[in-house]
């Protein structure tokens, strides 16, 4: 059974920057990658890498401000958010899957993570 654990959320100010990441064990995947569910809101795709060729996918509200990253030997994926806003502010879940692709629908992801909580504030 694979398992996924996050860390790094926190509260960070306005403009300011925070790095999450998730440790994969128990199995290999073939991608990773980050959804967030903020208050009221349903839970939706941030960004996704292919485990093999670091191929990447981000939700356009990101674009430019967030890179996800790997680290094959660790078997870490990481989310660096810069210059975050408030509406960044959500409970961020790692999530992973077994077979190719980097698809941005939440049932397309087998394996989720506990999730961590980041609050930005203004």
């Amino acid at each position: 059974q694979g398992q996924l654990v996050e860390s790094g959320g926190g509260l960070v100010q306005a403009g300011g920057s925070l790095r999450l990441s998730c440790a994969a064990s128990g199995r290999t995947f073939n991608s990773m990658g980050w959804f967030r569910q903020a208050p009221g809101k349903e839970r939706a795709f941030v960004a996704a890498i292919s485990w093999s060729g670091g191929d990447t996918y981000y939700t356009n509200s990101v674009k430019g401000r967030f890179t996800i990253s790997r680290d094959t030997a660790k078997n870490t994926v990481y989310l660096q958010m810069n210059s975050v806003k408030p509406e960044d502010t959500a409970v961020y879940y790692c999530v992973a899957r077994a077979v190719p692709g980097i698809p941005t629908a939440r049932d397309r992801y087998d394996y989720w993570g506990q999730g961590t909580q980041v609050t930005v504030s203004s």
